[in-house]
């Protein structure tokens, strides 16, 4: 929003989206986008398996455990992994966001990551408030859209140069408005619950500067702050009307200079955002994924000793650029050197190749340090619309001559022909050893026919094996 736009009266466009909201139903979602969806669902779900043992899904676990309630109790979700619901839904969302992030592989669009905070949400309230498949599909589709669409708003580059975490940031609302679908709110109380969302945005970058923790809980805290926001609304409590647009505090002046309204209402309900959202091929940043696949692309072209470079976006820059030195799981997957050296070397970067056994290679180190990083104004006009990169390898050592691979979207782009067929290959590595072969494929078939089944059918199905 610039200062011109601020001296003309704002639509009202947080009372539009409530509106929508309340008035969202089933049938109103292109089949072509619930299949999305569904992927979407099978993907995330697929991730949170991967991540129930790390060392910051066990802490957040640990700390709502101390509020856990009675199990059998009415209103109460599941924590993924366990047999039955004993958590007021908040703390489930909470424990389950946590987890779906935990290691860098969920899904990501508009530089945040929707999933991760989404489908904890809608699964969590879904169970505790008994909804049925089709308003689960439905709250799903309705987070995706105002999640994605807040972050367009935004300006995702600015929001993001300015240390924002945008999952964060605009998560809050995006699930708020997938419980306040769940409860079934009409249009003020939905309204008040996306302000009482909006107030509870928040989410440094912060962690970047020394590898913590504090990236994985971000979307959990989305999606708590966004279930409580509704059920809060539910109860009378009265939120800002206006949390969009306002101009003294509203959420896209205070975040970002440069945004603007129109990405929240233009087409809302005909043009689906959800449907573009990418799934992660591999376990590290999303914005790094381009030049894994070009990497891995050169490795024949590849050997040690020959230079490898690669061009990169502003935003990249700041975000993933940084000199590379051995630190936490987080540093690695966030430094593009560290992973266009293991897709180099490993020709994969998966959970193996960000284990501290393979970061204390001291082959990874030599090679990460020694990969050339420039800016290229080219990817500022591209990123995020599209994650693009390149990557090169010089043809032989000394040569000066190069090898290019270039990527306008990663491999898990919706532009992908085998994107479908990747995604389930991901699911089937990763879903068995956790909850056994049998359950993951019947979870597998409850996602597909989402539906006609139910929340809790899911969860239980996500019980440790």
């Amino acid at each position: 929003m610039t200062a011109t736009a601020r001296q003309v009266k704002p639509a009202p466009v947080t009372r539009i989206i409530a509106e929508w909201l309340s008035k969202l139903r089933h049938n109103d979602i292109p089949p072509d986008v619930r299949h999305a969806l569904r992927m979407l669902v099978t993907d995330t779900l697929g991730a949170a398996l991967a991540g129930l043992d790390q060392p910051w899904s066990k802490s957040v676990k640990a700390w709502v455990e101390r509020g856990a309630l009675t199990s059998g109790a009415k209103g109460l979700a599941t924590a993924w992994g366990e047999t039955a619901p004993r958590f007021r839904p908040s703390d489930a969302a909470l424990v389950n966001g946590t987890v779906a992030h935990a290691f860098e592989l969920d899904d990501f669009n508009a530089k945040l990551h929707p999933g991760a905070v989404v489908i904890p949400t809608a699964l969590a309230m879904a169970e505790a408030r008994g909804a049925d498949g089709k308003t689960l599909e439905t709250a799903i589709a309705a987070g995706y859209e105002i999640m994605i669409r807040t972050s367009l708003a935004l300006d995702p580059n600015e929001g993001r140069m300015r240390g924002w975490h945008l999952t964060a940031v605009c998560g809050t609302l995006g699930a708020a408005a997938a419980a306040s679908v769940i409860i079934g709110l009409d249009a003020e109380k939905t309204a008040w619950a996306l302000g009482l969302a909006g107030t509870q945005s928040g989410g440094l970058f912060a962690f970047n500067a020394d590898g913590t923790m504090s990236k994985r809980v971000h979307p959990g805290r989305a999606a708590q702050s966004g279930i409580m926001a509704a059920e809060l609304a539910e109860l009378g409590l009265t939120g800002p009307t206006q949390v969009y647009e306002t101009e003294d505090g509203g959420l896209l002046w205070a975040f970002s200079p440069k945004s603007k309204t129109g990405p929240l209402i233009d087409d809302l309900g005909r043009t689906w955002q959800a449907a573009g959202t990418t799934f992660k091929p591999y376990s590290c940043c999303g914005s790094l994924h381009s030049y894994v696949d070009s990497a891995i692309a050169l490795r024949p072209a590849w050997k040690p000793g020959q230079r490898v470079r690669a061009g990169i976006a502003k935003v990249v820059d700041l975000q993933c650029g940084y000199p590379y030195e051995q630190g936490s799981e987080l540093n690695a997957q966030m430094s593009i050197r560290y992973c266009i050296a293991v897709a180099l070397l490993d020709g994969a970067a998966l959970p193996p190749q960000f284990s501290p056994e393979r970061i204390a290679d001291p082959a990874v180190t030599k090679l990460a340090k020694t990969i050339e990083i420039s800016h290229d104004p080219a990817q500022d006009k591209l990123y995020p619309t599209h994650y693009a990169g390149w990557v090169e390898v010089e043809t032989a050592p000394g040569s000066n001559t190069y090898a290019r691979n270039e990527r306008l979207d990663p491999s898990g782009h919706p532009s992908n022909p085998d994107r479908d067929r990747t995604l389930i290959d991901k699911f089937n590595r990763l879903a068995p050893p956790v909850i056994g072969k049998a359950s993951a494929a019947t979870l597998a078939s409850a996602i597909a026919a989402i539906e006609t089944t139910t929340a809790s059918k899911i969860t239980g199905l996500l019980a440790l094996k």
